[in-house]
């Protein structure tokens, strides 16, 4: 059964991921925001998620608040192979779930340490991917 904190949590993610994907598929949403295109499990068609830019270099850091309870994830996991749309500019790669990592010291590590703190905060279950991107 899922927590309380994580049916709230949630619910507000649910509107929030609705604006900030628009306004990432428009390209006017703030760099701390990046777009995830993963590949549907069941169905096999791309999934756009707004996640955290955690880009740094050729590597790009996510902490996934609610672990593997999130469709994005468990996306990643049948399908690794991911396209990461970061400052305007799609890039491809392959995401690696680490499940021995400390995703709340990780999160310490991101760029923007702001919207890491913030999902600190709503975190039921952290879980760190990794994805390796190709080089541009």
């Amino acid at each position: 059964m899922r927590s309380r904190k994580y049916r709230i949590v949630t619910a507000v993610e649910r509107i929030n991921n609705r604006l900030t994907r628009f306004a990432l598929r428009r390209g006017i949403a703030p760099r701390v925001f990046a777009l995830l295109e993963t590949t549907g499990r069941r169905t096999g068609l791309p999934r756009h998620t707004p996640v955290g830019n955690g880009c740094v270099g050729d590597t790009f850091w996510l902490v996934a608040a609610h672990g593997t309870q999130a469709d994005w994830v468990r996306n990643l996991q049948a399908h690794p192979a991911v396209r990461v749309k970061v400052g305007g500019h799609w890039r491809t790669g392959v995401a690696v779930v680490l499940p021995d990592d400390d995703a709340l010291a990780r999160s310490r590590t991101l760029p923007y340490q702001w919207d890491a703190a913030l999902g600190r905060l709503m975190a039921s279950s952290p879980l760190t991917v990794r994805i390796d991107l190709r080089p541009r």
